[in-house]
């Protein structure tokens, strides 16, 4: 077999089919060489493991077919470098190449038939079919009619924090634009740049970017930073934590967390599950100087920090000060630096940094996982996390780092590389992550698609390809947090989902900041026993 081409996942029977276009095979534009991540994700791609991001966008009202599928098409054809697949390759080729073309082969846009099970059935396509990347674009926008009382999926979060998973209108109803992409050929926030393109094309609305925060530059105080603030590099050679893996006896059965939480996807079969769920965004310090001393991306890294070390205490697997060489909490976290105007780059563009919580973490381990919190820990722990995350978003360097570089070189064939690369990444996978968090943050574009409104949520979900086996996504819209968890079923089923949820939500709520005033007061130490006095000297 000398073709190097990918698997294609054809749609399910019952799933939306992509019409052929045919316009775009005849010319191309350009041929664009694989960039490093482009590459590094082809050679790792797996069958039963998806290379699927999922992105949801919950609109009030109602669309028109025609008029939506002519924005989106005209938005890809404003940003060409979204239209394009990937040329035939043999394994002596030096590199992948992207063919650029004009039109797209297949039309993007599908209308699947509305009913109470369609917007689950969108969902279990989006985990498990997998645009081609032959051709273009490797992009699938499902665009679902909400019917009113779609199922108790929507009744509500699940957590107590009114409408929940995107329930846009009252009891129902409204649409909820789908969208599946290849990432190994863009990112979320590309796709999304793509979608405001499309919004401002079919309502005629400006949908220019809101400017970033401005936040002042230095350290909140002159005070010296807490204990262990000062980032620095793990030990070297140290394993991260893993996730404990949990499967039912029975080996199946969807997810048993609270009512109102969805999940997708069966326990204990291959590809992912997922839970998506609304949550209140916690509160933080007043502003000193212009500046909060932690952000809410801080408070999500704490969150998934002690969902982890809570999920793995109740799973046998305990951190406490006794146990010198407990392996860290590594979180990986992506960085975008691309402007959000129309003219951000396509494609696959953040670097991916790691966030370690290692011996301080571990020394408080008590006081961080018991319930709730101690508050002046998990102040001393949002402190820390703060100054970490700010050293390694300032800092540059290439997006895998040098080693990546170096795998990607077209010194050698791309059949060798791939099978090097393959087999350093199942040597190092016990090195790799326990998670990664992916915070979008606030949406940054309107998304005003006129009279079908403005979104009432907005969720995006990242692959979890083992080992790491668990991927947090996090987005802002609407003055709350859309939380996806995604999982392998190799490492968790669908019961095990759901209570990780639960560990995030109340993790979550504990980070936020409350009053010195309001705080419970400490509970009074005892003395300690008075010795007992001696009776007589020992001989």
């Amino acid at each position: 077999m000398t073709a190097l081409q990918p698997a294609r996942h054809d749609p399910p029977g019952d799933g939306p089919e992509r019409r052929p276009l045919g316009g775009g095979r005849a010319e191309h534009a350009a041929r664009v060489p694989f960039p490093v991540v482009d590459e590094i994700s082809r050679h790792c791609l797996r069958a039963d493991e998806p290379e699927t991001v999922h992105i949801e966008v919950h609109l009030p009202g109602r669309v028109d077919h025609a008029r939506l599928r002519d924005a989106f098409h005209q938005a890809l054809a404003g940003h060409p470098r979204i239209l394009m697949r990937q040329e035939p390759a043999r394994w002596w080729h030096r590199r992948y190449t992207w063919q650029l073309t004009t039109t797209p082969d297949v039309d993007p846009v599908a209308f699947p038939p509305p009913g109470p099970d369609a917007l689950a059935r969108a969902r279990e396509r989006a985990l498990a079919d997998c645009p081609p990347l032959d051709a273009s674009p490797p992009v699938r926008l499902e665009v679902i009619e909400r019917v009113e009382h779609d199922g108790p999926s929507d009744a509500g979060d699940g957590y107590g924090e009114g409408p929940g998973n995107g329930a846009s209108s009252g009891g129902g109803g409204g649409t909820v634009l789908l969208i599946t992409l290849h990432h190994t050929a863009l990112d979320g926030p590309a796709c999304l740049r793509v979608l405001a393109t499309a919004a401002e094309l079919y309502g005629g609305a400006d949908n220019s970017p809101a400017p970033p925060p401005v936040r002042s530059p230095g350290r909140l105080t002159h005070e010296p930073p807490p204990p262990g603030a000062t980032p620095g590099p793990l030990r070297r050679l140290t394993r991260p934590a893993r996730i404990a893996a949990h499967h039912t006896a029975a080996g199946g059965g969807t997810g048993t967390g609270r009512a109102g939480s969805d999940t997708a996807g069966p326990a204990g079969s291959a590809g992912n599950g997922m839970l998506i769920v609304e949550l209140p965004v916690p509160d933080r310090p007043p502003r000193a100087g212009g500046r909060a001393p932690y952000t809410v991306n801080d408070q999500l890294l704490v969150a998934t920090f002690l969902m982890v070390a809570r999920w793995n205490r109740e799973h046998g697997h305990a951190p406490g000060p006794e146990r010198a060489t407990d392996a860290p909490v590594l979180v990986t976290m992506p960085v975008d630096d691309r402007p959000r105007g129309a003219a951000m780059p396509i494609g696959n563009g953040t670097r991916l940094v790691s966030v370690g919580f290692g011996p301080e973490e571990h020394r408080e381990a008590g006081l961080l996982t018991s319930d709730p919190p101690d508050p002046g820990a998990m102040d001393r722990l949002l402190r820390r996390t703060a100054a970490r995350t700010r050293a390694l978003k300032s800092a540059s360097g290439a997006q895998l780092g040098l080693s990546g570089t170096v795998l990607t070189t077209p010194v050698l064939p791309v059949g060798i590389r791939g099978a090097v690369t393959r087999a350093l990444r199942s040597a190092a996978a016990p090195w790799t992550s326990t998670t990664l968090l992916s915070n979008i943050g606030r949406i940054p574009y309107p998304l005003d698609f006129g009279d079908a409104g403005r979104p009432t949520a907005v969720w995006f979900s990242a692959p979890a390809r083992m080992p790491r086996g668990l991927t947090v996504t996090t987005a802002s819209a609407g003055g709350r947090i859309q939380l996806a968890l995604r999982w392998s079923h190799a490492l968790l089923d669908d019961a095990a989902g759901a209570r990780l949820g639960d560990l995030f939500a109340s993790s979550l709520a504990a980070t936020a900041w409350t009053p010195p005033s309001t705080r419970p007061a400490p509970p009074p130490r005892s003395a300690p026993p008075e010795a007992p006095r001696d009776e007589g000297k020992a001989r």
